[in-house]
This record gives C-alpha cells, structure tokens and sequence, in this order.
C-alpha cells in the first residue's frame, strides 16, 4: 500500500540537480539558506508547488497569481514581477535540461532577520527566493490502486484564525494530521471545517461520487487548488454534476467513489476511509474518467515543441 499521494520512486538525477537560490544557480548540495531566514525561524513566506511537461509549466500563470495574492496578504514584497519570476523558472529548466516528468518547488520567504523574533520590521535583507526543481513523478501503483484517509481530530479553521487560502510556509496544523492519520496506519489526513464538514485533506482536495455527481466541499475552509478548479471545470464541461456543497462523514462513509486531487499526482483514488471500503475498494469509472480528462488537460496546456 502507497504513503500516500507524494509517494515517488527516487532518481538519481536529482543528486546532480542546479538550485535557484536568489538568482544563482548552485548545486544541490551547496544550496543552504541562513539560519536567520524567516522562513526557517517562523515559517514566514508562500509558495507553490510546479508541474513540468513537455518544457512547459502547467498553469503557471495561475500558480503566479496565487503566489502574489499570498505575498500581498502576508505584506511580503516579492522583488520580482511574475514576467521576471517566469523568466527565471525558464532559466532554470534549461540548466538542467529538463523537459518531462519534473516537480518544482517554488518557495518565498521574508527574508533574513536581524534577531530570531517575529516583526516583519527586523527583517534586514530582501526576500529569499528558492526554486527547487526535481525529477519526481507519482508512482503508477499510486494512481491506479488508490490511498486511504483517516479522519483527524485537527480542523481547518477559519479566515480568523489562519486562513485556510493562504498558502503560506505555516503548516503546522497540516503535519499536525498528517501524523495522525499516519499514526493511525493511513496515507493522508482527512479534514474537517469548524462546522463538521468535510473540508479537505492535509495536502490534497478531497471529493466524493454519490448518485453519479461530483461532490466537493464549498471550498471556504481550503486552499484554492488550481487543480481543483480545472477538475470541477472538466467535469462540468462534459457532462458531469460537480457540486460544492457541505457534506458530512455519513455522506462520505456511502460514496460510490472517493479521489483527492494535487498538483504532483493529479488525480489519485481513495479506496478506504477510516476502516470503511469506499465502493467496490478500488478506482472507480467516474475517477479514472477524470484522470483520463486532466491528462489530456495538461497535454493541450504543454503541449509538445514542434
């Protein structure tokens, strides 16, 4: 059985991989930041996680867009415009002559402190920009055979408290489910909203197929998954109800299907939550019909140079 949806079979061309750290490229293992960063000392920053295919970044602008959103609410200055930032992705790519089957890593943080302390006002350097591509593809048994969830006890709180869009370095409470639900023998966490709702996963988006439809949560107390949103416009496109709606356990415990969706795997089914087979145990036709949709999705969004 699988670890989960970021389970990958290791290259060894990822120990010989070029690191953009502020702007200069270095080798994996000269690629460190300081221990007064920001980011190491409070998790301080945003980032996004990259899909690369046939030498293009699936959905970049999006990916860009959130990026920004997310430094705007944390009053981070980037330093770069997304035309700059997308250059230097470009830049990246082809020191390593990469074209397929990549995951890049896109991380921003505040930036070196003057003194381990939280004020943004004792940061005394610009942002720290690193972007850490890997040759790093979901295991085929992954995507066909499927993950099982477990119901953790940690909530995805309201805007309030943390803002469950934000996707910032903060993850705590995120980790903090992942252990639980790998304490309790599963690959990922399922999570719920201050209401009971089902809310998402601890790093995927969670939804269920009940009476030939598509259910997802109403999105409020999740990050806003690019993937997602391109799964619920597909499914919408060709002919499938897709709802967001609020749902409880009970709805899930008598899905006929189960899939999480991510930016690395795409479209990966669940087959047991909680000790409860969902369905028949295994990929369903209206999962597998989605995974068939996003791959031909990310071929027409990279397609191949001619």
């Amino acid at each position: 059985m699988t670890t989960g949806t970021h389970d990958y079979q290791d290259d060894p061309r990822n120990q010989d991989i070029l690191i953009d750290l502020n702007g200069d490229l270095v080798p994996r293992e000269r690629a460190m930041v300081s221990v007064f960063d920001s980011g190491f000392i409070l998790g301080d920053g945003v980032w996004e996680g990259l899909r690369l295919h046939n030498g293009r970044i699936a959905f970049l602008d999006q990916h860009l867009q959130r990026l920004y959103q997310g430094a705007k609410a944390l009053d981070l200055d980037i330093g770069l415009g997304p035309e700059e930032f997308a250059a230097r992705l470009e830049r990246l790519i082809e020191a390593n002559g990469m074209v397929s089957g990549v995951h890049i890593r896109l991380m921003v943080t505040r930036g070196i402190k003057a003194t381990p302390y939280q004020d943004p006002r004792l940061t005394v350097s610009g942002p720290t920009i690193v972007m850490v591509p890997e040759y790093k593809e979901p295991l085929a048994t992954t995507v066909q055979d499927g993950i099982r969830l477990f119901t953790v006890h940690v909530r995805r709180g309201p805007p309030d408290v943390q803002d469950p869009k934000l996707n910032s370095h903060s993850k705590i409470n995120c980790i903090l489910a992942c252990i639980q639900a790998t304490k309790a023998g599963a690959d990922e966490a399922l999570m719920l909203d201050p209401h009971g709702f089902v809310a998402t996963c601890n790093s995927t988006h969670f939804f269920i197929v009940t009476g030939g439809e598509i259910w997802t949560s109403t999105g409020r107390y999740c990050l806003a998954g690019i993937t997602r949103a391109n799964l619920i416009a597909l499914g919408r496109q060709n002919g499938i109800e897709v709802r967001q709606c609020d749902f409880s356990l009970t709805d899930v415990y008598s899905a006929e299907e189960a899939f999480v969706s991510g930016t690395f795997a795409g479209v990966t089914p669940v087959v047991e939550i909680d000790g409860r087979r969902v369905g028949l145990g295994r990929r369903g036709p209206l999962t597998q019909r989605l995974q068939e949709l996003y791959s031909d999705l990310i071929e027409r969004e990279c397609p191949p140079s001619t």
